[in-house]
């Protein structure tokens, strides 16, 4: 197994003629897609395409190779949508009948819920049976524990964290394969993003099957962030998820011109689409970043065969499968920032960021 190798250093920035192309293209895909969001995604499509070829192509007929593109692109797309529609008569909406076994899974949540608060300390559990059964506030708890309304509070934060997580292992009746697991959930469920970076959870959830059950309704019912998102990538569709997902967070940061966005989009999709082909599943983070200053760092992890030569993976040209062949060597040049870790049999992290203002 070969250690993580890291890659960074300033992006190559060639990209500009591509980039003169973007409205061209979105006439293109207007005229013949009416969708909008449709029609944005056929434009990024259309740019993969011509930035991988771009080294390939003659001089002076990169807009002819572009317009061609874009037409095949839509092409496509029209053809997918009538195979879809002729074959939507076989579609069969199968509705589950009532379970009659309902007195049966009541039984069951109140065992979870008792065997979730048995599983807490004793002092956890007499405070969160205290303020959520006995309706006892925060303050008179300080008061009674010696200790002030603030500190109570964060107490039943990590207990309610506690207690989801035990809840969750106790009505799948199963138990965390390993001693990461517990704080790994624990800092899902708590939504605590500087703990989820110290146990490293992203890349745990890729390695352990249980937490990866385990950790989606975590973070369903942790608090909403505005300034960051998280895509699971497991296919195709995934990979139009991430990039809209990032072209959305992106553009309310009100700094990046619509040619920014697509460029930023274009970028999150290549990198998504290699998590799909090498790894089969993984997952994508976009987050607003305000230091050094504003800008949107996107995360793309994977827990797949990794890369052997990252050096050679990130030259022109370079491509282990017969694809749209922009990849990461494309990526890079899109971004302000670009690094990647893979190490072979564990995965690979690719880190990228895109800054507001001038490149």
């Amino acid at each position: 197994m070969e250690a993580a190798e890291w890659v960074g250093g300033p992006p190559v920035r060639d990209s500009d003629a591509v980039a003169a192309l973007i409205p061209m293209v979105r006439r293109i895909v207007a005229a013949r897609v009416a969708d909008v969001t449709a029609a944005e995604d056929l434009v990024q499509e259309t740019l993969a395409r011509v930035l991988a070829a771009s080294g390939r192509v003659e001089p002076g007929m990169l807009e002819p190779y572009a317009i061609a593109t874009a037409r095949n692109v839509v092409a496509t797309a029209w053809r997918e949508q009538d195979r879809q529609r002729r074959n939507q008569h076989r579609v069969v909406d199968l509705t589950a009948p009532d379970l009659p076994e309902g007195g049966l899974l009541a039984e069951e949540e109140r065992s979870a819920v008792a065997a979730a608060l048995a599983r807490l300390s004793e002092r956890d559990r007499q405070a969160l049976i205290a303020h959520e059964v006995s309706g006892r506030d925060t303050r008179s708890l300080a008061a009674e524990l010696g200790s002030t309304a603030g500190a109570v509070a964060a107490q039943l934060h990590r207990a309610r964290a506690r207690l989801r997580v035990e809840y969750l292992l106790a009505r799948d009746r199963t138990e965390p394969p390993t001693d990461r697991c517990r704080p790994v959930l624990f800092a899902l469920s708590s939504g605590d993003r500087r703990r989820q970076r110290e146990v490293d959870a992203g890349r745990h959830l890729l390695e352990c099957d249980v937490c990866a059950a385990l950790g989606q309704p975590l973070l369903e019912r942790a608090p909403q962030r505005d300034d960051e998102v998280r895509i699971p990538i497991g296919g195709d569709a995934d990979v139009v998820a991430a990039r809209q997902a990032a072209r959305e967070l992106a553009g309310r940061l009100d700094c990046f011109s619509p040619t920014d966005l697509t460029l930023l989009a274009t970028a999150v999709s290549e990198v998504t689409r290699n998590i799909v082909k090498f790894a089969g599943s993984g997952e994508v983070v976009v987050e607003v970043l305000d230091e050094p200053r504003r800008g949107v760092q996107v995360t793309a992890r994977d827990a797949g065969p990794g890369i052997p030569d990252v050096e050679r993976a990130l030259q022109d040209g370079y491509s282990t499968y017969a694809g749209l062949g922009l990849g990461l060597p494309g990526a890079r040049r899109l971004m302000d920032e670009f690094a990647i870790a893979s190490e072979v049999g564990r995965g690979t992290t690719v880190t990228m960021t895109r800054w507001c203002g001038d490149r």
